[in-house]
């Protein structure tokens, strides 16, 4: 294989979401799973558990796709200079992540903005970004910086406002169980914290 093929191939895993099981953690995974529901105690050898520690394994590593996964190549796929210098918001992001304290789902939308200086993105790669950084072990305020200072750092906007509302599993099925809690996390920087009217909009178009 040539240089520029392995090339064009690395890019490629960087870029795109690929539903891939190493067979190796697999079988880990799946030893681990069987152990696991022997110490609850369940039966891991009856008809309806058979095959779990091999779906749980392959449903772990889908989860947690974005390790594999280069959010910074992705947004610099489609970076593109354009004299736009009006709102761009991409909103109602649909998000799903793992909470990293008790590896429950939470999940809800995300809200991105940016004002351009110069240079726009594909829209397409605002949300591939929000889902690279959710499919890994997260605490939700992460999250939102991690979208924030990505979007800041590559493409030096006048200013990025992040917005993510999401429900927890881990707090609706176990510990305080309120079932209609929500948690909304913000990061901003430049003309949306400096300009009231900036931010007010923002928070008015995503309302």
């Amino acid at each position: 294989m040539h240089t520029n093929d392995q090339s064009e191939i690395a890019e490629h895993i960087l870029y795109e979401r690929r539903d891939y099981y190493d067979p190796e953690t697999t079988e880990a995974l799946a030893d681990l799973t069987e152990r696991q529901l022997a110490l609850l105690p369940e039966d891991p050898q009856r008809e309806g558990l058979l095959r779990t520690p091999e779906r749980v394994a392959k449903s772990l590593q889908f989860l947690t796709h974005g390790y594999n996964l280069d959010p910074r190549a992705i947004l610099r796929s489609a970076i593109f200079e354009e004299e736009y210098s009006e709102m761009i918001l991409v909103k109602d992001i649909e998000i799903y992540s793992l909470c990293e304290h008790h590896m429950l789902p939470f999940f809800g939308k995300a809200h991105v903005a940016y004002i351009p200086n110069g240079k726009i993105v594909g829209l397409s790669k605002i949300p591939r970004v929000v889902d690279v950084f959710a499919r890994r072990l997260q605490v939700q305020e992460r999250l939102t910086h991690q979208i924030h200072e990505l979007i800041r750092d590559e493409l030096d906007p006048h200013g990025v406002a992040v917005v993510i509302e999401a429900q927890h599993l881990c707090m609706m099925m176990r510990g305080a169980e309120k079932q209609n809690s929500w948690t909304t996390t913000s990061a901003m920087c430049g003309v949306f914290l400096d300009q009231a009217h900036t931010r007010a909009e923002f928070m008015r178009l995503i309302k």
